[in-house]
């Protein structure tokens, strides 16, 4: 059997909103509950699996590879939704895309301040070496 990747707990305050925010700036289908999360399934079928917690969340960052039609679509949710967003994950571009390997890519937080990206071209496929 080969390894993919399956899931991933996500810290939050509202699992319920944090994860119909990502289903809905992603256009993703709605989140689905099981046990004590919110799941959010992307297409390869990989879960994001939101769970409320009481004490300090943990920032943590997400990429997500999108086509050029669906960055589009992101990108339009993101700034409908006035949204800042920033070109590089340490935050000093802000209202900016990076072109990184070719393709298009950003920054943005969810509602918990996990840093979330989207990009259309994978890490390393067009030469980009940071």
């Amino acid at each position: 059997m080969a390894v993919d990747f399956n899931h991933t707990i996500l810290s939050t305050r509202d699992s319920k909103a944090s994860a119909d925010f990502l289903a809905g700036i992603l256009g993703l289908p709605p989140p689905r509950r099981w046990g004590p999360f919110y799941m959010v399934t992307t297409a390869n079928d990989a879960n994001l699996d939101y769970m409320n917690i009481d004490g300090e969340i943990a920032r943590q960052h997400y990429a997500f590879l999108v086509g050029d039609a669906e960055f589009d679509a992101i990108f339009s949710r993101i700034r409908e939704r006035k949204l800042t967003w920033w070109a590089d994950p340490g935050r000093k571009k802000p209202g900016e895309i990076n072109d990184h390997d070719g393709g298009r890519g950003l920054y943005f937080e969810d509602p918990n301040g996990h840093l979330l990206e989207i990009i259309t071209r994978p890490y390393g496929s067009g030469g980009w070496n940071p």
